[in-house]
């Protein structure tokens, strides 16, 4: 009998043989309350009718009214609060073992809107995770089982050193990677996952929102706005529009939007940015997988799901479909402060098309033990074998426990590690992608990481949730799946800005990268620098200083916009000699077609308008220019310059700045 029991609670409809005393106990209270009655028998019809006459599937009639009674009076005097669609909530939650989430509601009546707004959060957590809440607790209770006996998703594997495309840049190699790039940027959609706060850097607001450096006051946003438009100039007709989407959170979402609404999306068209609200989880309690009540409220305390929600978005949001249907043939993803990785695209993309891959990954060398994880190549005794990223603290102990008794050590020639380092810049090949999300419903590989305070592993010290990675996604690939890395230099394609000062001092100090928002625009200055110097300019490089106790060299400093140059060939075509003295500061902003015998000692900013341009032939320029001058102990500055120690002191300096729709050259 499906729903006997429920019917014979109710009375006057189908009778069960089962009886108990507490469904005598239900009944004699639902003869008291005729009206409640109605509303249950109203629900459970609407129920009925919805699922075609049948109970639905994810809900045990039985437990649910044993459930309900058993939380009497808390459930049971509110049942009046609920329609169709909220009794099913209820019903599945506890039929999940989740009673206890109602425990302490006082009587209909009393915080109604409280209580409603829990159910507003059941709907949205049962809406976003792949197969419901039925599967999220399901999932659970499995990972939290694993957990508790210590197996690992590596078990039976061996670990290999990749194969993959490991590129010194500037090489010949890399040109011509980057030209196959550029032919297929224009089929590009890129992918900005961008969910947190700048809080672990001391910062605010959006990360995406942060000064990637001071001379040209450009958000990371910004930045990446101009080289997607960059990209699109030199690949794309007039009417089409490399498409992008951001992943967002309940922190970030209606922030990341009304700040690219403010800035007018940085000259983007609106209809070709979409953004991607990613939802949280409910967090864990126990190995049972009982879900956490927030503090002070009947709401779940829910926990960020991890990155890799972004392809489960990218699936049920329509927007993959989209774009294939559109033309776009590859997906580009990348992190919200590694401003560096936009000039590593181009070749990525090539390494992708040239060796026709459905993933690759931009890597950069790795120092044994760092925390950062390692692209690995793993084998079984069945003849399974798979590329995937292995995280640097499950690395070491593989390593050891199979083909290396001293784990993570360096190579003998390089002085790094074999596996190279994994930087969350993706390259994917679409088709294949969709129709591997698909089939999975775009359900990622998941994992729990329980901080336990016993030795029995029974009790948590603090909640818990499961978690997915963007990475993992080559697990779900079938045998045979063309899947590889592409290595670059560090300093070409990764400086991120993700630690506050005081951790980053401790990671230069024990020989780690900073990854501060101070390192992060000194290795976008470097960059440029080194970049110029290839082109044949006479580059001298600044002392290095220590702001906020991190080594860093800041001077000079340059910036390079993406309609300058977007790839390393370009620039190399507009650049000839010159020299740029170590106190000198260069903004180029717009369209530069030539860079020739340029000697500056001084600040200069190259500002054409849209639609001008400007030509450089042999000018000699000397002011008294800009300086960073570092903050005194506790000053009171905008959080953009605590974070990094030091603030930029404009004195004198040179703009060229035309606007008249034409070409100016500049000379002497």
């Amino acid at each position: 009998m499906p729903f006997g029991l429920l019917e014979s609670l109710l009375g006057g409809r189908k009778q069960a043989t089962a009886t108990s005393p507490r469904v005598q106990e239900s009944q004699d209270y639902l003869k008291k309350h005729p009206t409640l009655k109605a509303k249950l028998n109203a629900a459970l019809d609407a129920c009925l009718d919805a699922q075609g006459r049948a109970w639905p599937d994810e809900i045990d009639p039985i437990r649910y009214v044993e459930g309900a009674l058993r939380v009497t009076p808390h459930l049971a005097s509110n049942l009046s609060l609920l329609g169709a669609e909220k009794m099913r909530l209820a019903s599945l939650l506890v039929s999940l073992g989740q009673a206890h989430v109602f425990d302490g509601w006082p009587p209909a009546g009393a915080r109604d809107d409280e209580k409603r707004a829990l159910f507003a959060q059941l709907a949205t957590l049962e809406k976003a995770y792949p197969g419901g809440l039925r599967a999220y607790y399901e999932n659970a209770k499995t990972l939290l089982a694993d957990a508790k006996e210590g197996k690992t998703p590596l078990e039976g594997w061996t670990p290999e050193v990749p194969t993959g495309a490991r590129v010194e840049a500037g090489s010949a190699e890399f040109l011509a990677l980057e030209a196959i790039g550029m032919q297929h940027v224009g089929q590009t959609g890129f992918v900005l996952v961008a969910g947190g706060l700048g809080e672990r850097l001391g910062y605010n607001g959006i990360k995406i929102a942060l000064p990637m450096d001071l001379v040209s006051g450009k958000s990371f946003m910004q930045w990446y706005a101009e080289y997607i438009l960059a990209f699109q100039a030199r690949a794309c007709r007039a009417d089409r529009a490399i498409p992008l989407a951001i992943m967002t959170s309940d922190d970030t979402h209606e922030r990341t939007a009304s700040f690219l609404r403010e800035h007018d999306f940085f000259g983007l068209r609106e209809q070709q940015v979409t953004l991607m609200k990613q939802e949280k989880v409910p967090a864990l309690v126990d190995n049972a997988a009982r879900f956490a009540r927030a503090d002070g409220s009947f709401l779940l305390e829910t926990k960020p799901h991890g990155h890799g929600d972004v392809h489960h978005l990218l699936l049920s949001s329509g927007i993959a479909q989209s774009w294939a249907k559109a033309g776009v043939k590859w997906l580009a993803f990348f992190q919200d402060t590694n401003a560096l990785a936009f000039r590593a695209m181009a070749c990525l993309l090539g390494v992708s098309a040239k060796h026709k891959l459905e993933y690759n990954s931009l890597t950069v060398p790795r120092t044994p033990g760092e925390a950062v994880g390692g692209i690995v190549r793993l084998k079984r005794a069945d003849g399974a074998e798979m590329t995937v990223n292995v995280e640097y603290n499950q690395l070491d102990p593989l390593l050891r426990a199979t083909v290396s008794a001293e784990g993570d050590v360096a190579d003998g020639a390089s002085g790094n590690s074999p596996y190279p380092g994994n930087i969350n810049v993706l390259a994917l090949e679409l088709a294949p992608y969709i129709k591997v999300l698909e089939s999975t419903g775009g359900q990622m590989p998941e994992f729990v990481n329980p901080k336990y305070k016993d030795g029995a592993k029974e009790a948590f010290a603090k909640p818990t949730r499961i978690e997915c990675m963007m990475q993992d996604y080559p697990r779900l690939l079938a045998p045979g799946a063309r899947v590889g890395f592409t290595q670059l230099d560090r300093w070409i394609a990764f400086s991120p800005a993700k630690n506050n000062a005081n951790d980053a001092a401790k990671k230069a100090a024990a020989g780690g990268p900073p990854e501060s928002a101070s390192s992060c625009e000194a290795d976008m200055y470097s960059a440029n620098a080194r970049l110029l110097a290839k082109a044949g300019v006479d580059v001298a490089r600044g002392a290095e200083v220590r702001p906020l106790g991190i080594p860093v060299m800041l001077s000079p400093q340059i910036h390079l916009c993406p309609a300058f140059a977007p790839t390393w060939t370009e620039l190399l075509k507009k650049v000839k000699g010159g020299s740029i003295s170590a106190r000198s500061s260069l903004v180029i902003d717009g369209d530069v077609t030539q860079l020739k015998g340029l000697e500056l000692d001084g600040a200069l900013i190259l500002r054409p308008s849209r639609g001008s341009s400007i030509k450089v032939d042999g000018l000699k320029e000397r002011n008294d220019g800009w300086a960073l001058q570092m903050l005194e102990k506790g000053e009171a500055v905008p959080e953009v310059l605590a974070m990094r120690g030091y603030r930029l002191v404009q004195g004198g300096s040179r703009t060229l700045a035309f606007c008249n729709g034409k070409e100016r050259l500049v000379k002497a």
